[in-house]
């Protein structure tokens, strides 16, 4: 039989090819039966623990000669048992081996060795597999290419305790999908694996049990059948609420909490049921703990986001259960320090977990703010800064003028929320809670304008207007310039808070601020120029006139424009006082500008400059 290797061999690999191993693949030649199998015993005693050794077996040919032996009728059953736990072990070894075993077509051969009568080899040839179907490079659909396959698996599982804790590890690696759970349940997986679960073996339990975790995950069918399974007397769900108890062992705890979440989740048991509510969710809570490993807590935080997602009554009862909340912030606290670099595997495995951990704390702290605001609002205030940055930068997006969320939101007491975040010392909280109030305030009712500003305080808001993060005192005055939007909005606010406003307009325009910061503020005089009575502000102060003026004129035609909009809303002939506002400023010079600018080579600049000049000959 041919064997293709993944890839050609390498001068370096083949320099590492000892002499020793040459002789173990030659002994699998000898024409004496006898020495072929000792040959067989001598390379499993060699190649156990050792990586190297079985990458140089599988690079001088052994794979195939040991899946001949296999295969072969004249083989004694001792050579054929020998051959399966030799290429079990090669299978243990690394990824690249596997491959190797794969392309040698080790799959067929051994499901083939199943229909043997001896059980010593059937059990070798199981392990084998078992080992071959759970590396991530098995595609799983190779079980199911012989229709002949799973019904002879399901006989086999009476056959001993081994057959019992490989197939079912096989199964519950290869059932990926509803159609692989509709074909092992078809062909009763459900009433062949239940007795498992009395097993005295705690390796065969545990693989039933995530065999039936496997089985009714999103699966109505299979967990309504469990749902009604007797076990020497007892149903299933009994036997998974027995499971989960804390004298368990976590791995089984763990596996029978999602079987029972699977079924929950797919109808078969109630919500309100107390398995649920008393054992499972106070069991996956258990999991989250900082006392459990890593791989647990994620596995158990993913769990319980899944058990909790659509029911408002679980996320309450999660919220208030053994200080959860506040145990996911430790989710954000590993690996507690990356500094000290003294093992990159291990710093690998523990950033890893780290992203794993938040992608789970993520999930959860979802899944508990789905469908209450009270909840809601407990896991922003009691969440680290990590989670707030993430939440603050959603609630940006869902407060947009077009978003569906934004009403309830608005209702659930947000605008509080936010104007404390502006208050952290955090800079990117502050940009975030400072730019969802800019998008809330965006094209907003009068009532809600208000609420952001009595909310915030003009004292919070002059202090983030000199703030010193750029992002926070842009996002800042893109906040003024949406509130003093729509004219009846702008004179009331003005009306009240006008002279701080001013103030801070004027110590931006006179400070050492970009160019962007400052076209924002200019933006906000035109936004103010536009009032009805609020552009009286402008025009009583001769220091902001004479700001303008000297943007107009500035080198930066986005300064030059933004002056240019105050002037245009100053002097706009429609409007009462006009004439007054247009001689006050012809008498400043600002008309001698406008003349200058209409010759502008910036079409926009000069198409803004003759356009106000038509308002003075109206």
């Amino acid at each position: 039989m041919a064997c293709l290797l993944e890839t050609p061999i390498r001068m370096s690999v083949l320099s590492e090819v000892t002499a020793s191993s040459r002789h173990y693949v030659d002994r699998l030649f000898d024409p004496d039966p006898q020495k072929v199998l000792q040959g067989v015993i001598d390379m499993k005693n060699a190649v156990i623990g050792n990586n190297k050794q079985k990458a140089n077996l599988i690079v001088l040919g052994a794979v195939p000669r040991l899946l001949y032996l296999l295969q072969q009728e004249t083989s004694s059953t001792e050579l054929k048992t020998e051959c399966a736990v030799v290429l079990g072990s090669l299978a243990m070894g690394t990824e690249n081996n596997v491959k190797s075993l794969l392309d040698c077509h080790i799959i067929p051969a051994l499901l083939q060795g199943l229909l043997s009568p001896d059980l010593k080899f059937i059990e070798a040839c199981l392990r084998c597999l078992r080992t071959i179907f759970t590396s991530p490079v098995t595609p799983e659909e190779l079980l199911y290419t012989d229709a002949t396959v799973i019904p002879h698996l399901m006989a086999l599982l009476s056959r001993s305790r081994y057959t019992q804790e490989y197939i079912c590890q096989i199964f519950s690696h290869c059932c990926k999908g509803p159609d692989h759970q509709t074909i092992l349940f078809n062909h009763g997986a459900v009433q062949n694996i239940a007795h498992l679960l009395a097993s005295p073996s705690y390796k065969v339990r545990m693989q039933a049990l995530k065999c039936f975790s496997v089985l009714a995950f999103e699966n109505p069918q299979v967990s309504m059948t469990l749902v009604n399974v007797l076990v020497d007397g007892e149903l299933l769900p009994q036997i998974f609420v027995k499971m989960l108890q804390r004298d368990k062992p976590i791995e089984m705890q763990l596996t029978s909490a999602k079987c029972l979440t699977y079924m929950c989740r797919a109808g078969a048991i109630r919500t309100d049921d107390s398995c649920i509510v008393l054992k499972t969710l106070p069991c996956l809570v258990r999991m989250c703990s900082k006392e459990r490993l890593l791989e647990e807590r994620v596995e158990g935080a993913e769990t319980l986001a899944y058990l909790i997602e659509p029911d408002v009554e679980l996320q309450r009862i999660a919220s208030i259960t053994d200080h959860l909340i506040a145990m996911l912030a430790d989710y954000f606290k590993y690996p507690s320090s990356v500094s000290a670099i003294t093992d990159i595997k291990r710093l690998d495995h523990d950033l890893k977990h780290a992203h794993e951990l938040r992608q789970a704390a993520f999930k959860l702290y979802a899944s508990l703010g789905a469908n209450d605001e009270d909840i809601r609002k407990k896991v922003l205030q009691n969440a680290p800064d990590e989670i707030l940055v993430v939440a603050s930068s959603m609630l940006c997006n869902l407060l947009l003028e077009f978003s569906p969320s934004k009403e309830p939101i608005l209702e659930s007491g947000a605008v509080e929320l936010l104007c404390g975040l502006t208050q952290s010392e955090n800079p990117a909280l502050r940009v975030n809670g400072i730019w969802a109030l800019m998008n809330m305030a965006f094209q907003a009712e009068q009532k809600i304008k208000a609420d952001i500003l009595r909310s915030l305080s003009t004292e919070q808001l002059f202090r983030l207007l000199s703030d010193s993060d750029m992002n926070v005192l842009m996002k800042t005055l893109g906040l003024l310039r949406n509130l003093l939007s729509t004219r009846p909005h702008i004179d009331k606010i003005m009306s009240t808070h006008g002279k701080q406003i001013m103030q801070a307009v004027t110590l931006i325009l006179e400070g050492e601020h970009s160019i962007e910061v400052k076209e924002q503020t200019l933006c906000i005089l035109a936004n103010i120029a536009d009032g009805t009575t609020a552009k009286e502000l402008i025009m009583t102060n001769d220091d902001i006139l004479q700001k303008i003026k000297y943007y107009m004129g500035h080198s930066h035609v986005k300064l030059q424009l933004a002056a240019m909009f105050c002037i245009s809303n100053l002097i706009w002939n429609e409007e009462e006082g006009s004439q007054e506002r247009q001689d006050k400023l012809r008498d400043m010079g600002i008309v001698d500008i406008l003349h200058k600018l209409s010759q502008s080579a910036d079409s926009n600049l000069c198409d803004k400059a003759k356009t106000a000049l038509q308002q003075y000959l109206a």
